[in-house]
């Protein structure tokens, strides 16, 4: 018979000086750099050469850090009230996933522009990449229970005990990140798995506005399950999942007609050349 999950976890690993080492910190890295290595292998069969693919990751963590902790400091405002120096203590945790995203979507559109990269093959990358790098970040935030979910009386509910915890101590509360969590890994199967055929059949850009589109829909539904504050009846990862899946369907409808409609297969066909490496 299944019972309450308790969770009675440290989330800080070691404090070195100044430094605080938490398992939400450790989990981020080792997310970011497998988000990094399956985006390298993808975009080295699109032709771009293994060293840019690092460069241009080094561009999006950048930004992506920056956009997750500006959101998340905009969204707790009163946390920093009096204590700005917080603001840039990022290894302490409080960021966000969605001002990551955008953050380094800006960031890895701005490489493309300084690089001369088409952006539209680093969505196509993005998509399994970047479901991989949320599922293994997810990791510590199970650990840490910073993001607050509604109580439960359901069997697998959590319940977090540490007293160094950033969870709500005593309540039993649906896992909603360990939901993310496995989410995000069966967008990541699916989305590698239908890769190949994919970037076969659908224009450039649209294969990762498809799994961009589905990862923010799983966003908006397990978004329910939060306790984070309303504004307008839903919650702010809600409306961002929504600009979300609404930038993308405007641009898979601009991107298809744009394209004639031909597929990579088929404009590398009529072209009768290999693309070339960058």
């Amino acid at each position: 018979m299944f019972g309450t999950i308790v969770i009675d976890l440290n989330p800080n690993v070691a404090q070195i000086g100044p430094v605080l080492i938490t398992w939400h910190g450790i989990f981020s890295v080792i997310g970011i750099v497998a988000a990094a290595r399956v985006g390298q292998m993808l975009l080295q069969r699109d032709g771009i050469a293994p060293d840019r693919v690092y460069d241009m990751a080094v561009w999006m963590v950048v930004a992506g850090l920056i956009g997750a902790r500006l959101l998340f400091v905009w969204e707790n405002y009163q946390q920093f009230e009096g204590n700005l120096i917080r603001i840039v203590q990022i290894n302490e945790g409080g960021i966000s996933q969605w001002g990551g995203i955008f953050g380094a979507l800006i960031g890895g559109y701005a490489w493309c522009r300084h690089s001369g990269v088409d952006f539209r093959k680093i969505l196509d990358a993005a998509g399994p990449a970047n479901a991989l790098g949320f599922a293994i970040g997810r990791i510590g935030d199970v650990i840490n229970g910073e993001h607050h979910a509604i109580p439960t009386n359901l069997p697998w509910g959590v319940q977090y005990v540490n007293e160094q915890t950033l969870g709500e101590v005593g309540l039993t509360v649906h896992p909603e990140v360990a939901y993310e969590l496995v989410f995000n890994l069966l967008v990541f199967v699916a989305a590698i798995a239908t890769y190949p055929v994919f970037k076969r059949r659908l224009p450039t850009g649209v294969t990762g506005l498809i799994w961009l589109s589905v990862y923010a829909t799983g966003r908006f539904f397990l978004s329910f399950l939060r306790e984070d504050s309303l504004i307008f009846g839903l919650r702010q990862a809600q409306w961002a999942s929504l600009l979300m899946i609404a930038v993308s369907i405007v641009a898979i409808v601009v991107w298809t007609r744009w394209s004639g409609r031909r597929t990579p297969a088929e404009a590398e066909a009529e072209s009768g050349q290999e693309p070339a490496a960058v």
